[in-house]
């Protein structure tokens, strides 16, 4: 018998609101409060530290590569003590990040402040959503979605308040300010949190060690495969829209609000549609609309039809990750903070990869043909679709 059964008995009601998906919701909103809070905040740390484009670009990596040693870090502590405990102290650790980084006066003491604040970003990352798949199964139904829309919604906060912020009170009394609310988000989720105590076969089993089974790297793929085109909208849809469409600056910065915007509405939709017409069904819908997304953008005539194209997919990508990560944190006999670990740092190296490698192969194409060619990624994510069953299993 699974020992990770539902904690809810099967004749107690399935609620919609609980104080512990509450408690995750708000460590969701903190993480991508954090990150949006940080996006605005790039300019003027690159000029107090000198940075050219190209140091920046490094400085840029430097927080990638902090995620990627830190999550598989964070998925061997979820194993051990449960990710309750290692979402909470992550996130207390985090919290004084962007005084780091806004306070630091050199290149050395940027890279470490910078490193830091991706590897916690990467961590707690981890570890809410392994909290987030605990949620799940104490409910037993989806919350993996909006849980997602909570980090959007955090991440649109901190990046749209940013700039006006930092305009008006200036740097550090932005960056205090955005400590302060992510500390108080921290409080109000502390004590609403769900507490889940590792089970004694998890720990044995989760260890360090990489996972042996196939199940977590096929789901990684698909998570990976997803959130490519994800990082080329980010980085390059405006430049897109502008250089190949002839869209006006303002006009280019609507690629990736469309994308965000869709992206946000249906995450919020996402657990409700999934719990209606399982993880498999709706995870294969979502690649299908994100192909014809994908293809509409490669093929647009002109700015608006590309636009319409970035909607699209946002639709399309909206609840694949999560899925992804709600299968991840549910295969048998493995704990969910190892598989949702590998799965992870597979999907998030795709948003740190993507940009440069795309840059190159647009140099020789354009961006139209890498558009449309990112559409056979979501084939693949097609393909493997079935993996999804695994995401069902948190809530039946």
């Amino acid at each position: 018998m699974d020992s990770r059964a539902p904690l809810t008995k099967p004749s107690e009601p399935r609620t919609f609101i609980t104080r512990e998906r509450g408690g995750v919701s708000l460590l969701f909103l903190m993480n991508g409060f954090m990150v949006g809070a940080w996006a605005p905040k790039i300019p003027e740390f690159a000029s107090r530290l000198g940075l050219s484009e190209s140091t920046l670009g490094l400085m840029i990596l430097t927080f990638g590569l902090g995620s990627l040693v830190m999550m598989p870090l964070a998925g061997s502590q979820i194993a051990r003590f449960g990710s309750s405990q290692v979402s909470k102290y992550t996130s207390v650790l985090l919290t004084p990040t962007l005084l780091l980084l806004t306070w630091v006066g050199n290149i050395w003491a940027g890279a470490v402040a910078i490193f830091l604040f991706g590897g916690l970003i990467g961590a707690m990352d981890v570890a809410m959503n392994a909290n987030a798949v605990s949620v799940e199964k104490h409910m037993r139904r989806a919350i993996m979605s909006s849980c997602h829309a909570f980090w959007s919604l955090g991440g649109l906060l901190g990046s749209s308040t940013g700039g006006f912020l930092i305009e008006h009170l200036g740097v550090s009394a932005h960056a205090i300010l955005v400590t302060v609310l992510a500390a108080l988000m921290i409080a109000a989720s502390w004590q609403i949190v769900l507490h889940d105590a590792p089970h004694p076969d998890e720990h044995r089993h989760g260890g360090s060690r990489l996972p042996l089974s196939p199940l977590p790297w096929l789901i990684g793929i698909m998570a990976l495969f997803c959130m490519i085109p994800e990082g080329s909208i980010l980085d390059w849809g405006a430049l897109y829209l502008r250089n190949e469409l002839g869209a006006s600056v303002t006009l280019s910065g609507f690629a990736f609000a469309a994308f965000s915007l869709t992206m946000a509405a249906m995450r919020f939709a996402g657990d409700l549609i999934r719990d209606r017409f399982g993880a498999v069904l709706t995870l294969r819908v979502c690649a299908v609309i994100s192909i014809v997304g994908l293809l509409v953008i490669g093929f647009a005539p002109n700015a608006p039809a590309a636009i319409a194209g970035f909607a699209l997919t946002g639709i399309g990508i909206s609840n694949i990750v999560p899925i992804a990560f709600s299968a991840a944190g549910n295969l048998p006999g493995m704990a969910a903070g190892v598989g949702l670990s590998v799965v992870t740092t597979m999907g998030y190296s795709g948003i740190l990869v993507a940009p440069s490698a795309i840059g190159f192969i647009a140099e020789h194409t354009g961006l139209a043909v890498v558009f449309a060619g990112l559409s056979a990624l979501i084939l693949v994510v097609l393909l493997l679709s079935p993996l999804a069953r695994h995401a069902d299993a948190a809530h039946h």
